[in-house]
């Protein structure tokens, strides 16, 4: 039995114990394989949807009652700022420190946990009194929510990796990746139903909350660990597909710091694709959240089109996601690199028109910008997650993608947000958007990098087939 189940320090006492990934069970016959393996595929791809999808139910509703908080509460701009960006920066740093825990634990355990924790602590902010009168108070609340939201994404790799192959691991990914945009648009919606039912801004946390409890409790159900544990074959075998990176019997014996530091950390095609991350992540938000902003000051848009643009953006995100992850399979053979460069160029071009479009053009050629750029570079955004996955052995899959999205949230999004208007504050749009033209470039570089690794990985690969 390797490290990978209850053996070694990993399980030796307490909460780790409890957590840990369970044993191997005792292989079943040909036939039974066949039938309860496509079953419970199925089962676990439903429990990572769901269950994330609920992740975003209760990931961070204060822009929602922004509103609320600044005119009933007295919360300031500056204040309700330094909540959000909190959550982000927690958020990020709990990805890749949740990881390295996850990936040595039972998904079907690790996943539930994160999103009752998470539910807990909006219910926490929901019914606990006078937590509206501290900037302080709500946001020692809201770091503790985004550290456990970091609980959802790596069981989620892990559960990905472990029951589909590379070769389809792409359009399984990209489908999985829209339990996001289905998340926030549910956010928005149960809120909204929360305030029109309960007429208080404290509904917007609790009445989500309780949802997720339930959420929780279904994936539970649904979730398995890894085929091994459930008595089937891996998934390269089941599936003929092997893995483009696997581990070494050196790594059996290796602690779990040594085996991250070597295959995450000092691994030089990893850092590449974290730091494409650093520039994906930038134009994301760079132009999401400031949508807004830039079309009632330069197009003479009102707040309900800005906000529309802001909602367009994110729904072109699910078709674009999709798009992406059966190009990367289909067209490019399990290659994420070149599929993710030919989305990049094309949000390239959508930038250029959407900021040198002039004024008297029609608003909706701004939208039809907007629409292109969100429904392309989400793309890229689930493609250096998956690569993450892609290009690192199982046991430290979740950790690698963990170390993508520390980069992404903690310096993309402080880019995007604090970067971006600093940079609007003082030199305007113009120069704005040449900088933001430069993040598509430089992500391209890394990825285009990234993707010369990976080709050589999958030679190297099939030479030992051979």
């Amino acid at each position: 039995m390797t490290r990978s189940t209850t053996s070694g320090t990993w399980a030796d006492k307490g909460l780790m114990r409890f957590l840990a990934a369970p044993p191997l069970a005792e292989r079943l016959d040909d036939t039974t394989v066949a039938k309860r393996y496509p079953k419970l595929r199925l089962q676990v791809f439903l429990g990572i949807f769901i269950g994330y999808a609920g992740y975003y139910l209760v990931r961070n509703n204060v822009p929602l009652v922004a509103t609320i908080l600044r005119d009933e509460e007295g919360f300031t701009t500056l204040g309700l700022g330094i909540i959000t960006n909190a959550v982000l920066v927690a958020y990020g740093l709990s990805k890749f420190l949740s990881a390295i825990v996850s990936d040595r634990s039972s998904a079907r355990l690790f996943l539930p946990i994160g999103l009752a924790l998470s539910a807990v602590a909006n219910l926490f902010i929901g019914f606990m009194p006078g937590i509206g009168a501290s900037v302080a108070f709500f946001a020692v609340v809201m770091i503790f929510n985004g550290f456990v939201q970091g609980m959802g994404w790596p069981p989620s790799g892990r559960t990905l990796v472990h029951w589909f192959s590379t070769s389809e691991r792409g359009s399984k990914t990209a489908l999985w990746n829209v339990a996001h945009n289905i998340g926030g648009a549910g956010s928005g919606a149960l809120a909204g139903l929360a305030l029109a039912t309960f007429g208080n801004w404290q509904a917007a946390f609790w009445f989500p909350g309780i949802v997720c409890l339930v959420i929780a409790a279904v994936a539970f159900v649904l979730l398995r660990d890894t085929p091994e544990s459930e008595g089937l074959p891996p998934i390269e075998e089941f599936r003929n597909d092997p893995a483009p990176v696997e581990s070494d019997a050196a790594d059996e014996s290796a602690s779990t710091w040594e085996t991250v530091n070597r295959y995450v950390i000092r691994n030089a095609t990893m850092v590449k694709l974290a730091l494409a991350n650093v520039f994906v992540y930038t134009l994301r938000y760079g132009v999401l959240v400031w949508a807004p902003v830039y079309l009632a000051d330069e197009r003479g848009a009102s707040l309900g089109e800005g906000i529309a643009g802001f909602s367009l953006f994110e729904l072109a995100g699910i078709p674009g996601t999709l798009l992406c992850g059966y190009i990367s399979d289909r067209v490019f053979r399990g290659r994420r690199s070149p599929a993710g460069i030919t989305f990049l160029i094309g949000v390239f071009l959508a930038v250029l028109v959407y900021w040198l479009s002039p004024v008297e053009w029609p608003i909706g050629v701004s939208y039809a910008a907007l629409v292109v750029i969100g429904g392309l570079i989400y793309g890229p955004v689930m493609l250096i997650g998956l690569q993450a996955l892609d290009l690192s052995p199982r046991k430290v899959a979740g950790t690698a993608a963990g170390f993508t999205g520390l980069f992404g949230y903690v310096l993309g999004a402080t880019l995007a947000s604090t970067g971006i208007g600093l940079s609007v504050h003082n030199f305007g749009w113009d120069t704005t958007f040449v900088l933001i033209l430069a993040c598509v470039l430089l992500a391209i570089a890394f990825m285009y990098s990234v993707g010369r690794d990976e080709k050589a990985m999958r030679e190297r690969k099939l030479a030992e087939r051979v």
